[in-house]
């Protein structure tokens, strides 16, 4: 299981990436178009699609991998039991927060289907096409810090903190 939770919180970076690039060529294309006098319809609403999709498919594999900004200035000092208390309440929290929005995230793109919805811009495109990777990468989130509060109930250090000694030597 172990194993399947790592290549995919792997897969998600790389399409976070994968998205990255894809605005690259966007505006490469953009560019490219204005030189040799052609437009390439609708290039800022793709380029917001992707950059949605890149922002919320890189959120599950930056949180693995310690990311995300911590505040650990004060709870460093604190005792083992403090820190666990504090630690586990944090990811309580973020398992709520994030479970709600990934319901609603799952259901704005259901509502979208159902009423047809579409973009407005040169090229017409059903609006739930991308909305669905900001929904999957926000269910990979939440699956990342479901896995990690299992981890740390286990008594077991979670992924985030493997690398907080890291970062903080990179600073001295």
């Amino acid at each position: 299981m172990r194993s399947l939770l790592n290549k995919l919180y792997l897969a998600s970076g790389y399409l976070s990436g994968f998205c990255i690039v894809l605005i690259t060529l966007i505006i490469v294309a953009q560019i490219v178009g204005r030189i040799f006098g052609f437009i390439v319809p609708s290039a800022e609403d793709f380029s917001g699609y992707s950059l949605a999709a890149a922002t919320f498919f890189g959120l599950a594999y930056t949180f693995r991998e310690g990311g995300h900004i911590r505040v650990t200035l004060v709870i460093q000092q604190w005792g083992k039991g403090a820190r666990y208390l504090q630690e586990l309440l944090v990811l309580i929290l973020a398992l709520l927060l994030v479970s709600f929005m990934s319901f609603y995230s799952i259901h704005m793109v259901w509502e979208s289907y159902i009423f047809e919805e579409v973009s407005s811009g040169y090229v017409s495109i059903p609006i739930w096409m991308p909305q669905v990777p900001v929904a999957m990468g926000i269910v990979m989130l939440n699956i990342a810090i479901l896995d990690d509060l299992i981890v740390l109930l286990r008594r077991r250090s979670p992924s985030y903190k493997t690398h907080e000694g890291e970062l903080h030597l990179e600073e001295i």
